[in-house]
């Protein structure tokens, strides 16, 4: 524990504290992949989604960022002929939720308002949403996601709010407080 509280100071303070710092990512590499399957084995994907998602997004976009690839089917049409809307606000909410809990580590976030806009239709195929944390640190969080089709046009953008709640991530199913 005290080699990852060293490594989020950032800059060059673990090595001279005298951490191995390619041993220290291994390690916790390691011992969180052991966790998160003893976690998917018991409780199925959601805990590996509450576990790995944020920490996931936060690795490989960056604190405040998060990115989700999914790929839109003809199952999710509405009866016109195109992806219902749905399936537009589940992929921006969580695309800005995620971005707003790498910001976050002890608080579960609530949506407490989202604002959609639907900018193009979507068929079907590969659909990238991208979200970015805006604003707030303490209780209320604001970010924002946009959906992008496989040639790169927008589809879909809109901005979230989210609250840091009372309930401890410890106290959930597939949470569990770090040592």
């Amino acid at each position: 524990a005290r080699g990852l509280d060293l490594m989020q100071l950032g800059g060059r303070v673990e090595f001279h504290a005298g951490l191995d710092v390619e041993r220290a990512k291994f390690a916790a590499a390691a011992w969180s992949a052991l966790a998160v399957g003893a976690v998917t084995a018991a409780a199925g994907p959601i805990g590996f989604v509450g576990l790995v998602g944020p920490h996931l997004a936060r690795l490989l976009v960056g604190p405040g960022h998060a990115r989700i690839t999914f790929t839109a089917a003809e199952k999710f049409f509405h009866a016109a002929g195109a992806t219902h809307g749905t399936l537009y606000f589940k992929m921006l909410d969580d695309a800005a939720f995620y971005a707003a809990n790498s910001l976050v580590s002890d608080r579960f976030l609530l949506t407490t308002g989202f604002n959609l806009h639907f900018t193009k239709p979507l068929r079907s195929g590969k659909v990238i949403a991208e979200g970015k944390w805006i604003s707030g640190k303490r209780r209320v969080f604001i970010a924002e996601a946009h959906l992008m089709d496989e040639e790169g046009d927008e589809i879909g953008r809109g901005t979230g709010t989210f609250m840091r709640s009372h309930i401890a991530l410890s106290g959930l199913d597939g949470y569990r407080p770090a040592d």
